[in-house]
């Protein structure tokens, strides 16, 4: 293999231990946003940036609790199962999981001054919400011609095989090399062989030699099976005022708690009795704060329109990780292999902003509502602890871009305590088209890099957003004029594409039809990804 390669960093030194980054793709995961709140809230697919009047208003514009004309409080529920498809190369498998969720719980006061003009009243607010979900299981299974051992061979190219091997100065690999961790795993458990006579170049192990000449073999049978579950919760505080009820604001300050678990297994099987394994467990705890500031006027009592800014996450990160690999040749099996015990590392995660534009019309038995909301996941950073950005940082300034997302809702009042809703979600996927398209990015001198995706660890597979859609309808029922009760379900449909491992290219090419017919080295071919998710939600609030 007639490349220069650049070696994924897994680890980072630091005095007294490493640090373990996530990859941009999980990056990604933890800056996403979902659709989630009340039961009104959802069963309008979250237009409310003009409307206000719900506490789901403080995740996004705080500006509509000014609409309050009481106190409140208010809890929700949900049901929600997720279904994920993929169809790997003409193989189609399903994987579904079903949860109970404790979605939000929360209280508003209202202050009245007593004035007609100025500062009519104000507001507080306090709540728990569940603003994401992580939780779904899918399988990949199909065939493909390149083996995670070709991928693994790839990496190690020009690496020294003593490099590689634990020393007898104490010297592990793991600790004191910057060799990536998928590398030296793969190594210790047989998945590569150095070629004849050259200790920096390597070959998968699953293959023969003909005329002096290794011959790779393809896996006939390729099975990754991901779980994830988790969430992220926010914990709420806000103010908003109203003014001669014409102009309404707010602000939040948010306390961000996030909880992921992601387990991974992959084989591989060969036609020889032969085998590949990999194995990895993934935990990540964060905790993080935010703010959130926005407006809304009402020039004419029909209509509002609202502006919000919410700001960027500020995460402190902790993950714990471990790897496993074996390997079966020829019906020999080789020892099972692991990464270091009680591996922990700590960073920093800053996600992107937000900007949430808002407009409403609001008749006397009907309203309907839109927001677009504008957000540039190039701005997401990873940060040691110390501050100093990861190399990662650079990779998504590469690969992300502008997400758009458009959201619209209506609501009709059949009678005065009877509501009915329903609404629609458009979100676009922030990755640049060559992500998409499974190529690398180029880099300064106009050549295109050599890996498709960086990646860190020993965790190869990875999900590109295709984007998501979203339809809802929903209930209102009063049953007096202080309580009440509402009902929605929301089908959600996001599409990805998802790869075992990355493609790899050879360096020094600028012809993006040469890369494609003389610079492959390992091709990986994506899974086409739809998860399907039906959410009922039920809320209970009382005014007073």
């Amino acid at each position: 293999m007639k490349r220069i390669t650049c070696l994924f960093i897994s680890a980072f030194f630091l005095a007294g231990g490493i640090a373990y980054a996530q990859g941009e793709m999980d990056a990604y995961k933890m800056s996403r946003n979902e659709l989630n709140g009340t039961a009104r809230y959802l069963g309008m697919s979250g237009a409310f940036g003009a409307l206000g009047g719900d506490i789901s208003s403080m995740s996004t514009n705080p500006a509509g609790l000014g609409i309050y004309r009481s106190s409140e409080v208010v809890t929700t529920i949900s049901l929600s199962s997720a279904k994920t498809n993929s169809d790997w190369n003409g193989t189609s498998v399903d994987k579904s999981k079903t949860r109970f969720n404790f979605d939000n719980i929360a209280y508003v006061g209202y202050f009245p001054t007593g004035n007609d003009e100025g500062i009519v009243g104000w507001n507080i607010g306090l709540s728990y919400n569940r603003v994401k979900d992580f939780n779904r299981s899918y399988r990949m299974n199909g065939a493909q011609a390149y083996s995670v051992a070709d991928y693994v061979a790839d990496l190690l190219y020009g690496t020294d095989k003593n490099d590689l091997r634990y020393g007898d100065k104490n010297y592990d690999p793991y600790f004191d090399s910057s060799i990536s961790w998928l590398g030296i795993l793969g190594f210790d458990a047989g998945f590569v062989d150095n070629y004849a006579g050259n200790n920096k170049e390597y070959h998968s192990a699953f293959g023969h030699e003909e005329n002096g000449e290794w011959l790779n073999y393809s896996p006939q049978n390729v099975n990754l099976l991901v779980n994830e579950k988790g969430s992220i919760g926010q914990y709420n505080i806000s103010f908003a005022t109203n003014i001669s009820d014409r102009f309404f604001l707010g602000a939040t300050v948010a306390i961000t708690d996030l909880d992921y678990t992601l387990s991974t297994e992959y084989t591989e099987d060969f036609t020889q009795n032969s085998q590949l394994r990999l194995d990895n467990g993934l935990s990540t705890d964060g905790t993080g704060y935010a703010f959130n500031i926005g407006a809304i006027v009402r020039p004419v009592d029909f209509l509002r329109v609202g502006v919000a800014y919410n700001s960027p996450t500020w995460y402190k990160m902790t993950d714990y990780f471990h790897g496993t690999a074996g390997t079966t040749i020829n019906n020999q099996d080789w020892n099972t292999q692991n990464t270091p015990d009680y591996q922990s590392g700590d960073y920093r995660l800053r996600t992107p902003d937000r900007w949430i534009f808002s407009i409403a019309g609001v008749g006397q038995n009907f309203l309907i509502s839109a927001d677009y909301e504008l957000t540039n996941y190039k701005r997401m950073v990873l940060n040691d602890v110390d501050g100093y950005e990861l190399r990662t940082t650079e990779d998504i300034k590469k690969d992300f871009g502008m997400s758009g997302t458009l959201k619209v809702g209506a609501e009709y009042k059949i009678t005065p305590q009877f509501s009915v809703r329903a609404g629609t979600l458009w979100k676009t996927s922030p990755m640049k088209q060559h992500v998409k398209d499974g190529i690398p990015p180029k880099n300064e001198k106009g050549e295109f890099e050599v890996d498709a995706i960086g990646i860190v660890g020993t965790i190869p597979s990875y999900t590109v957003d295709k984007g998501t859609n979203s339809y809802s309808v929903g209930l209102g029922y009063r049953f007096t004029p202080n309580f009440y009760m509402d009902l929605a379900c929301v089908y959600r449909v996001y599409k990805e594409d998802g790869y075992a491992f990355p493609s790899t290219y050879q360096a020094g090419i600028s012809d993006i039809d040469k890369l494609l017919d003389e610079g492959i080295v390992v091709k990986s071919d994506p899974a086409s990804l739809k998860t399907k998710t039906t959410q009922v939600a039920l809320t209970l609030g009382y005014k007073f």
